[in-house]
């Protein structure tokens, strides 16, 4: 039985790292005629193009993996069948769950490169990939999301700010409220707050303090106020893509640093933190589907086979894409966000294994 397990595990590793070379040049040539006129119009230097691409090629495989991988099972599985070798194989006296262990096997290798991927290579790939794609290619510049931040910035303390501008260092309608035993002690005010880089220290404009006492409250009042505070203007608004720039054990520094912080992206953060596993682990549950389907032969061949598989493949992302937006914009568990889509198509991989069994 060495001779089949050997003879599936060829090819279901050759078909997938065939169907992603052969996509790779396909995504590249797309991007680039859609961005030529930006980078024309840029004057982005050659170097700097053809290492966007090379770090695109990783954005891009990371991004695909899912489809790319369901696609050629069924593929080379549709061709097994249409050739009958699956009827031979069956009619050998082999079991339906025997003949899957190769493919669980070419799942596991696929599933530890998938785990490496997104833990490390996609993340040290993914800084220069959005830098220059915010630098040249994004019709909108910003890389932070500076409108109605708020944030907790020690024990005590927490600001907010209705804008922020980065290339200025400058927020707008700022607020620092103190707190002390669960009570607020005082609460600055300021219609503008600048960071200098020379003094190291913010002015504020026109600034106001009111101090909070058990008899009264005191207000004071000035045009201007130069002043050391316990954060930098940076803090307030983080990149967009902060946590894909981070390798795991990275990230999880970072989002047990933003929940104490109150970070009002902390969902962001989690959902990139479970899909470093979820999508790992869809390696198993598509490739079950994707054998359960293309098995036997069917009336219209391969083409019905792929048809199928393309249906599934994107309904699985665009469930992901839709679990994933929800949590973002709502209170939505994260974790099940993330983990949803491969709970519904886990059922259906077991339906439809058992269906092909008999």
């Amino acid at each position: 039985m060495k001779i089949l397990d050997w003879y599936i595990l060829k090819r279901y590793l050759l078909s997938f790292f065939v169907m992603l070379i052969l996509f790779i040049p396909i995504g590249i040539i797309s991007s680039l005629s859609e961005k030529i006129d930006d980078l024309t119009e840029n004057k982005v230097p050659l170097e700097e193009t053809l290492y966007f691409y090379f770090n695109f090629v990783i954005h891009f495989a990371n991004l695909l993996f899912p489809i790319l991988l369901f696609l050629s099972v069924i593929w080379f599985t549709s061709k097994l069948a249409n050739n009958s070798e699956i009827i031979a194989f069956l009619s050998s006296g082999v079991s339906f769950t025997r003949f899957l262990r190769p493919y669980l096997i070419g799942a596991t290798i696929v599933f530890f490169i998938a785990l490496s991927f997104s833990m490390y290579i996609y993340p040290s790939s993914s800084e220069d990939y959005n830098t220059f794609y915010y630098r040249y290619l994004k019709k909108s510049r910003s890389i932070r999301d500076t409108k109605n931040i708020y944030r907790q910035i020690n024990e005590n303390e927490f600001i907010y700010a209705s804008s922020f501008n980065p290339n200025s260092q400058t927020a707008y309608n700022f607020t620092l409220e103190h707190f002390e035993d669960e009570k607020l002690k005082y609460k600055i005010n300021a219609n503008q707050i600048k960071f200098n880089k020379d003094s190291l220290r913010f002015t504020l404009k026109p600034y106001y303090k009111r101090i909070i006492t058990p008899t009264e409250d005191i207000l004071i009042k000035k045009a201007a106020f130069d002043t050391v505070l316990p954060f930098q203007l940076n803090e307030l608004a983080p990149t967009i893509y902060e946590s894909e720039t981070k390798n795991y054990l990275e990230l999880l520094d970072f989002i047990e640093e933003e929940k104490s912080k109150g970070s009002a992206y902390l969902n962001i953060y989690l959902i990139d933190k479970y899909k470093r596993w979820s999508v790992p682990v869809s390696t198993f549950i598509l490739t079950i589907i994707a054998v359960a389907v293309s098995s036997f032969k069917k009336r219209g061949g391969m083409g019905v086979n792929l048809a199928i598989g393309i249906v599934i493949a994107f309904s699985y992302v665009f469930l992901d894409k839709v679990f994933g937006t929800v949590a973002e914009k709502s209170n939505f568990s994260p974790f099940l966000a993330v983990w949803l889509s491969n709970i519904i198509f886990g059922i259906l991989a077991i339906y439809l294994l058992q269906r092909a069994k008999r």
